[in-house]
């Protein structure tokens, strides 16, 4: 292949990528779309029978984002193994700061969701397979020009690069491709001299459905319930933050030293950490791009803003994102317009901005804010637990943002509307 014609070419076909391909061939059929993507579209994409490794790296989803999944059909699916979140303990460790939400509180069956990234990658991919959705791989993109009609989009496949022409280019390969870089995009970083390590660990006692968010003098850590979706087990994920000695000396630890090491840092919520799988691990850094829009090509996901892992709120704000995306380009259809429409692109910005700088905004605070041991500051953010426990409207607010519901757009039924709940 020489030379094509597509209309949106997304680069990058992971969980960000495949959920907007996915969006478009339900909401805009009439956009021709290819993916280009490192792993191929696979024919056996559901097995009879899915057993989740005990090593599976997992996401967790907010409320909002179940919505979204059901809007696009997706959601009976994913629930088969969706571990559901009914409860959210937070809480400063050494000291009496508490707060609570339970999801019966808000009339929701749960405040969110811990899905095995697999698992949900299988199921967009079985849905993917219905579609008319154009699938490179595994290739990738290397370059990208700008012309009258579009943009020249240079796409490796094996040892041959073609030219792929389109409308619209979409980069969603994640914030560590360098396609991002490589076509001028400026990035703001701020490191946190942190390390995420994520593991699945086992505990004596049951997880009961509730997500533990604990922040230490160390760094926050979190437990999210892991395993059936109907019946509370004993394993869960753990997100646990460690500067870069830390990180080296857990590293080099036996299982059972990184579970005491564990147990002196969490505490005795879930009774004695049994066992640690494969610990996977990455540096954190808030990553954001001020103008992630130009002509023609547009950032989403990762590509577009990373984000400290201690609210969970990193995929989920994605996934906003590409749905305001995808009514966009609906829009750009009806009125007979290029995706790649700059005005098309710069409005899918301007609607999402409010959101992402919130979520970062968000995110960072809550780092900052338990990052200080100062006693004052200390005593003023117990306070804020407490007094958020105890105020309902203070405490549905935090509870909104939790579950990823404020100011989320429905598309599929129509206009872009706000969620109210």
């Amino acid at each position: 292949m020489k030379h094509s014609d597509t209309d949106v070419i997304i680069a990058g076909g992971g969980l960000a990528g495949a959920t907007l391909a996915l969006a478009l061939a339900k909401v805009a059929p009439a956009l021709r779309v290819a993916v280009v993507e490192a792993f191929p579209l696979s024919t056996d994409a559901l097995p009879d029978a899915y057993q989740p490794s005990y090593d599976a790296r997992s996401t967790a989803l907010a409320w909002g984002s179940r919505l979204i999944f059901e809007e696009l059909g997706l959601w009976q699916r994913i629930s088969e193994h969706a571990t559901p979140i009914q409860h959210i303990h937070v809480s400063d460790r050494g000291r009496f700061g508490a707060t609570r939400l339970n999801a019966s509180e808000f009339q929701q069956q749960a405040l969110g969701y811990v899905v095995d990234n697999r698992w949900m990658g299988l199921c967009l991919m079985r849905e993917l397979l219905a579609t008319n959705i154009q699938w490179l791989a595994p290739a990738e993109v290397t370059d990208m020009a700008s012309s009258e009609q579009g943009v020249s989009v240079a796409v490796k496949i094996g040892s041959e690069t073609s030219t792929l022409k389109a409308k619209c280019l979409i980069v969603a390969d994640g914030g560590r491709s360098g396609l991002r870089e490589k076509l001028g995009f400026q990035t703001n970083h701020h490191g946190y001299d942190q390390n995420a390590l994520i593991a699945n660990v086992s505990t004596s006692d049951s997880h009961e459905f509730t997500a533990f968010e604990r922040f230490t003098d160390a760094g926050p850590m979190a437990l999210l319930p892991h395993g059936s979706p109907s019946r509370a087990g004993h394993q869960s994920v753990l997100v646990w933050t460690l500067n870069d000695r830390e990180l080296e000396e857990v590293l080099g630890m036996s299982e059972s030293d990184k579970c005491q090491r564990l147990q002196e840092r969490f505490g005795w919520r879930l009774g004695r950490f049994t066992r640690i799988g494969e610990c996977n691990h990455y540096p954190l850094t808030l990553t954001t791009v001020d103008e992630p829009v130009r002509p023609g090509v547009a950032l989403v996901g990762n590509a577009a803003h990373a984000l400290h892992p201690v609210a969970g709120q990193g995929f989920n704000l994605a996934l906003r994102g590409l749905m305001t995306l995808v009514e966009q380009f609906r829009l750009a259809v009806e009125q007979g317009r290029s995706p790649g429409d700059f005005q098309i692109l710069r409005c899918y910005h301007e609607l999402h901005k409010p959101d992402w700088q919130q979520t970062v905004q968000f995110s960072d605070s809550l780092i900052r804010i338990f990052g200080h041991s100062l006693a004052p500051i200390a005593a003023a953010r117990d306070a804020g637990l407490v007094g958020l426990d105890l105020l309902p409207g203070a405490k549905r607010l935090f509870a909104r943002k939790a579950m990823g519901t404020a100011g989320r757009r429905a598309v599929i039924n129509g206009p872009a509307t706000s969620d109210k709940q």
